[in-house]
């Protein structure tokens, strides 16, 4: 069968590397600026950085259940998929492919061409080129093959640590802002539930991406085992490195400044490196960041072609081709890169951020949901890993997930319309393609 094909050789330091990998990327460079932005205040930033943390280990401990029980490759889609039917989790790999991860590429692509421009001196006309350059770029070389990627994915890794590490050494021992700048709590005219759930969501794009370690499940040595270790464990060590650099941050500069530039963490490494070593963290985050846009543009065309090999996407024979040498998916490579260049060209990162995170938790609820589905409709199910603090720690990660989605349904009504809009085009293409659909029979 098909999952037996696969080189089952993944333990738990590699799982454990990889949701910090994919994780820690961009969002704890740049997120602070629209985190206290839209708190105004220090304290209720932090507040946000600490509720996202609970809410993601809440959602990490929920998951893993789910992922334990199912350890398919493909991740929430085979749960989605497992607990819900064939419309749901084509809904997802729909908002995936056509949304999540064309979104982040030009998200992180945007903010790579920000950083850019402001390194370089240049004006902001030259953003969005260097964004698509950049995406070009990486889309092309993935398309040597997934080693390729591998390696640029393990040296930007390595990179990305270095100014986290540095920034928050060097910021809390040699920073002069002490407690004072952590305060106030509340600023005036910020009302405290719609500015924690803007500042949340901003934070909650910091966090992401720690469900995608479920695709390899099929690939780990002992995924009932390890994978729960491996999402719980990653996603504290995380919380704790974003809550020390928000507090250096803070050491150096005021809230007010945070929020007042586009590369906060460029500003407070010139501030406690002087311009030359500021520069030199400036790089690391710009390294940070190519490697993050690797990893999206690695594990995105994977999806159109997965579903494009079981006939459900429109023109599945062209998505599904392979690249004769490296066998990798070229043309939903393209696809990816045609979807992410045109995303790229409303220059806006927060929106384009806000607007993944709204669209991917809607089906991160319905994930932590199943935990309730499949106790009841199958009880004598095999469950290795049961979530603690059942049913309290479940209903935590749902109740922050419909707060988050909520939140930004009211206080961006036009962006969450434009995810939901999108996202539903997925049904009549479903409904059209649902007796074309194969099956690649990797149960």
């Amino acid at each position: 069968m098909g999952k037996d094909e696969l080189k089952k050789n993944l333990g738990l330091v590699p799982a454990l590397a990889l949701v910090i990998g994919i994780v820690i990327g961009a969002g704890v460079f740049f997120k602070p600026t629209a985190v206290f932005t839209a708190t105004g205040a220090p304290g209720l930033g932090l507040i946000a950085w600490i509720l996202g943390g609970v809410i993601t280990i809440a959602g990490g401990l929920t998951a893993a259940e789910v992922s334990a029980a199912i350890p398919k490759t493909g991740g929430m889609i085979a749960y989605l998929e497992e607990t819900y039917g064939d419309m749901w989790s084509f809904l997802l790999g729909w908002a995936q492919t056509i949304i999540y991860f064309p979104a982040n590429v030009a998200a992180l692509a945007i903010i790579f061409g920000t950083q850019a421009a402001s390194l370089l001196g240049m004006s902001d006309s030259a953003i969005v080129p260097i964004a698509i350059i950049v995406s070009v770029f990486l889309i092309i070389m993935n398309l040597f093959g997934s080693k390729t990627g591998g390696v640029i994915q393990t040296v930007s890794t390595i990179c990305k640590l270095i100014p986290l590490i540095a920034i928050i050494i060097i910021g809390l021992i040699n920073g002069n802002g002490g407690t004072v700048r952590l305060l106030p709590m509340v600023a005036q005219n910020h009302p405290i539930a719609t500015s924690l759930g803007s500042a949340l969501v901003a934070t909650m794009f910091a966090y992401d991406g720690w469900i995608n370690v479920g695709a390899i499940a099929g690939e780990m040595k002992n995924p009932k085992r390890d994978l729960p270790i491996a999402i719980v464990g990653g996603l504290s060590l995380v919380m704790a490195v974003y809550l020390l650099i928000n507090v250096a941050y803070l050491f150096v500069l005021p809230a007010s400044a945070l929020a007042a530039t586009k590369t906060p963490a460029a500003a407070v490494a010139n501030v406690i490196f002087g311009q030359a070593g500021g520069k030199i963290i400036t790089i690391g985050i710009l390294i940070s960041v190519f490697g993050t846009i690797n990893g999206y543009v690695l594990t995105g065309m994977r999806v159109p072609y997965a579903m494009a090999v079981e006939n459900k996407l429109p023109g599945s024979k062209w998505l599904a081709k392979l690249t004769p040498n490296s066998k990798v998916p070229v043309n939903s490579g393209i696809l990816l890169g045609i979807i992410s260049i045109i995303l790229i060209f409303s220059g806006k990162f927060d929106q384009l951020t806000d607007l993944l995170i709204f669209v991917i938790w809607i089906f991160y609820v319905m994930t932590f949901f199943a935990v309730f589905v499949l106790r009841k409709k199958r009880p004598d199910m095999e469950r290795p890993y049961k979530v603690p603090g059942y049913p309290i720690v479940p209903i935590i990660a749902i109740l922050g997930g419909l707060y988050i989605i909520f939140n930004t349904l009211f206080t961006q009504p036009l962006n969450a319309g434009l995810g939901l809009g999108v996202t539903l085009i997925g049904l009549p293409v479903y409904m059209a393609r649902k007796n074309k659909f194969t099956r690649n029979n990797e149960d």
